[in-house]
């Protein structure tokens, strides 16, 4: 074994791997200069360029590992393989190369047809007419000229590299003593530094996984701008992102198919050849039954589930802020409550749509940066008068959320990393919540004569990995769970758990604190508060319940909480409900008499049968899960429950979800923002 073989190996190596995010630079200025339609200026030009270098690393560092692993540790290892390394260091390099000459290519014909980058779209083209693409890419899209173009430009590749072959490189010798047991550890070290130094180079100059390059963390600026935002972005890690999503069967229908599986929620009058389903579910409201408020708050949470505000857990003292602010007699709760999705996203899209996000990722689709439905909430809060104003605790860029916000009606947009000072401590998700929500409320308070304002509200801290300084935010757990002190002093012994608990009992007091605020401030105020989806991380291993692991319901549901100095318990006589009631429930609070709306969803001012969601279903006695398949009986107990394998309302499900796919597929139906 000869070291030195590896050491100037890799040298070589790291100089091949360097090759690919040149290509890449050369490839996306090639993509920018065909599709561009405005000026961009070279500020941002340069970060995109930047950016993408690392975010390419993602794929590049496997081109330096395979060399290492294919041509450097071989030749270091045999004497007969050391002829032989650069002629394999030549093909897969070439061959790499050539593959991402072909994802160019793909992606510039792919843009050509649907103005996107590679999506989800291209799963299709599976069980698409073969006859029809080879047709479109010979006769439309020069496919003769790009065959031919292939050997060439491999030629070209074999060359590049073949010259890069010829560098010098440094000796190990120079660095590395004459021999015995210093020369071996520094071997070894060597080595070791290698495998480090890929992975350095996949997380994109870092080794902190969480700060890996990715879509939410394009600067700013560049994702401003959509065509740059696309460009930044490598084909192979588009094309990966696109494989990775599933396409909804609902976005694969046909308008006959479609059609078949809306049935079930249309109304019987329905035309057989409607093409604007979403009309058939025109409301008009009854009231109002309360004073206008001037200000709205619809407070999101991270997070912030039911299961802690349960009567089984109240005694972790983890949702005392939640308790107070239920114990007003006009705030009223509802216990048996559905999220519009199992993450973040689908909810808050779902709830600002109006329609059920069935985990298509409206947000990220670029139709709607420009349009949006009708049902849309701030659409219909404009026709009430009110302006309406986004607060998020993170940057707008997560979720493309700068696109969709303003195209789905914002008239302001507020992050936390914007509005709170520059040294403010941050997660890698947002602000911390109560300085968010006090920078969020100082800027409320100042713009007081704007009214009437509807604000909606997203906080981010209740999220993984829980490393806020809680102690110092007055979280004392002896204190909090004083009701369960041999629970407590369980948990003490648990740091990971109790941060998780710390989380739970720090995002509710900095919410709560918040709507109290506000409604000081604005004593006419109507305050809404729910959670973007549950929170599975109560402490069952520690004895909270009879059970060691969490019913259906406290898996799934998250909380709801509406208060107004005139509301009334009779006003909401619905034992459950779900995210996509709720804007129902507040057009018929404070809408005059006879406004209508488009919703397929009833309000909360009358009872519900049931309640339906893409992933969950309910009932006043049963609870279900459609992923699992399985129920429980909608109960609040810490003992075990039975569970059957129950599975109800599936056409009302599809349904929902399918109404959603038919304005991705005809985008020509939504609104102008």
């Amino acid at each position: 074994m000869d070291f030195s073989y590896f050491f100037s190996g890799i040298q070589t190596d790291f100089c091949l791997m360097l090759l690919a995010p040149l290509v890449c630079a050369v490839f996306r200025a090639i993509f920018l200069w065909r599709y561009h339609t405005h000026a961009i200026p070279r500020q941002l030009v340069a970060s995109s360029f930047r950016y993408a270098f690392w975010w390419g690393m993602d794929f590049h560092a496997y081109l330096f590992l395979a060399l290492l692993i294919c041509a450097s540790l071989p030749a270091a290892l045999s004497t007969s393989f050391r002829p032989y390394a650069d002629e394999v260091r030549l093909v897969i390099v070439t061959a790499y190369l050539c593959v991402l000459y072909l994802a160019f290519l793909g992606k510039m014909i792919f843009y050509y047809h649907f103005h996107d980058t590679f999506n989800a779209t291209i799963k299709l083209a599976l069980h698409a007419d073969k006859r029809n693409f080879a047709d479109i890419f010979f006769h439309q899209n020069h496919g003769a000229w790009i065959l031919l173009s292939l050997p060439v430009y491999g030629l070209l590749c074999w060359a590049c590299a073949q010259a890069l072959l010829s560098l010098p490189h440094l000796p190990y010798a120079t660095i590395a003593p004459a021999g015995g047991l210093g020369r071996t550890a520094l071997n070894v070290l060597c080595f070791l530094l290698s495998i480090v130094f890929f992975y350095w180079l996949r997380y994109g100059g870092t080794l902190n996984h969480r700060k890996k390059p990715e879509w939410d963390d394009i600067p700013p600026r560049v994702k401003e701008d959509t065509l740059l935002a696309k460009a930044t972005m490598d084909d192979l890690i588009a094309l990966e992102l696109a494989w990775r999503k599933t396409v909804s069967s609902a976005e694969r229908h046909t308008d006959e198919e479609a059609r078949a599986v809306l049935a079930p929620i249309l109304p019987a009058d329905t035309a057989p050849e409607e093409r604007d389903p979403l009309t058939r579910f025109k409301r008009q409201t009854s009231g109002p039954h309360i004073k206008r408020p001037s200000h709205i708050f619809f407070l999101f949470g991270e997070s912030h589930a039911q299961a802690p505000l349960d009567p089984v857990y109240r005694r972790l003292g983890l949702m005392e802020a939640s308790l107070r602010f239920r114990a007003d007699p006009h705030t009223l709760a509802i216990q048996h409550f559905l999220s519009a999705g199992m993450n973040s996203r689908p909810s808050l899209v779902s709830l600002l749509t109006g329609v059920y996000d069935a985990n298509m990722e409206l947000n990220e689709m670029t139709t709607f940066w420009q349009k949006s439905f009708a049902s849309a909430l701030p659409h219909i809060m404009h026709r009430l008068g009110y302006r309406i104003e986004y607060w998020y605790g993170g940057a707008l860029n997560h979720g493309s959320m700068e696109h969709f916000i303003p195209a789905i009606g914002f008239d302001g947009w507020h992050a936390g990393p914007d509005i709170c000072p520059p040294q403010a401590p941050k997660t890698w998700l947002g602000v911390h919540d109560h300085i968010f929500l006090n920078a969020a409320a100082d800027m409320i308070e100042k713009e007081a004569d704007k009214a009437p304002v509807f604000h909606f509200v997203y906080t981010t801290s209740n999220h993984g990995p829980y490393h806020l300084p809680f102690e110092k935010y007055g979280f004392d757990l002896s204190r909090v769970m004083k009701d369960a002190p041999e629970v407590a002093a369980r948990i003490a012994r648990d740091k990971k758990v109790s941060r998780r608990m710390a989380s739970i009992w720090y995002a509710d007091q900095a919410l709560i604190r918040f709507a109290e605020r506000m409604k000081k401030d604005f004593p006419d105020s109507l305050i809404i508060i729910t959670g973007d989806h549950s929170f599975g991380a109560l402490p069952y291993e520690y004895d909270v319940a009879k059970r060691r692991e969490p019913t259906i319901r406290e898996a799934v549901l998250t909380s709801f909480a509406m208060y107004h100095r005139e509301l009334t318990p009779d006003m909401l006589p619905s034992r459950i409900g779900g995210h996509m009631n709720i804007l129902p429930t507040l057009l018929e609070l404070i809408a005059p008499q006879g406004f209508s709306y488009l919703s397929p969803f009833a309000p909360l001012t009358q009872p519900l049968s049931h309640v339906v969601t893409p992933y969950c279903w309910e009932t006043e006695d049963t609870i279900g899960d459609f992923r699992s398949g399985e129920a429980q009986p909608l109960k609040i107990t810490d003992g075990p429950l039975p569970t059957e394998h129950l599975v109800r309302f599936q056409e009302e499900r599809d349904a929902l979800c399918e109404l959603t796919g038919w304005y991705v597929r005809h985008p020509e139906l939504l609104e102008q923002r």
